[in-house]
């Protein structure tokens, strides 16, 4: 399947190719359409970097920019520029994928990840997911207000700490209770 790079996004044009990808996996967003169900439609859809990434590496989609073919390496340069700690949201990113979980965007709810178990539309993301690093600090406010803000939506909130150097991730999740 071919996707075309535009800016930080991935679009696959063929309507076919992205009904494809969507219902093997919920990857993309069909442009225009918030909280698609089915692979009913008809229209293009918009990869993220993270999808982009590892439907390429997996040999799923082609990526091009401009009628030429972007090598993973390349793709993984402009990656790193695009998107702040790629690397460890990526690797993040694909343990949950592996693990069974349908893995999108979480800027809307403050986090780096929402995780479903079965996928948007379907069920709710009972997972929110912001990846961090050993060496990075977070203070018991951070952890109150991203605490406070998933339980607002209903989800737990999960630390996913990257070890790069070891190709490791740990998860910390946090349950709410009340007094």
């Amino acid at each position: 399947m071919r996707a075309e790079l535009i800016e930080n996004r991935l679009v696959v044009w063929d309507i076919e190719d992205s009904r494809r990808l969507f219902s093997s996996g919920f990857f993309g967003k069909p442009i225009g359409i918030p909280k698609p169900r089915q692979s009913d439609f008809d229209v293009p859809v918009i990869l993220d970097l993270f999808e982009g990434y590892y439907l390429n590496g997996k040999s799923e989609i082609q990526i091009f920019q401009d009628e030429r073919k972007v090598s993973q390496e390349r793709f993984e340069r402009i990656c790193d520029e695009a998107v702040f700690q790629f690397k460890e949201k990526l690797l993040v990113y694909t343990k949950l994928r592996e693990a069974g979980f349908v893995v999108t965007p979480g800027v809307k709810f403050g986090a780096d990840f929402a995780a479903y178990e079965r996928g948007p539309g379907i069920d709710h993301a009972p997972y929110l997911v912001r990846v961090s690093i050993p060496s990075s600090k977070m203070t018991a406010t951070d952890i109150v207000l991203a605490g406070r803000l998933a339980t607002t939506v209903r989800k737990q909130f999960i630390i996913a700490v990257v070890d790069a150097s070891r190709n490791e991730v740990s998860f910390v999740g946090f349950d709410w209770w009340r007094a």
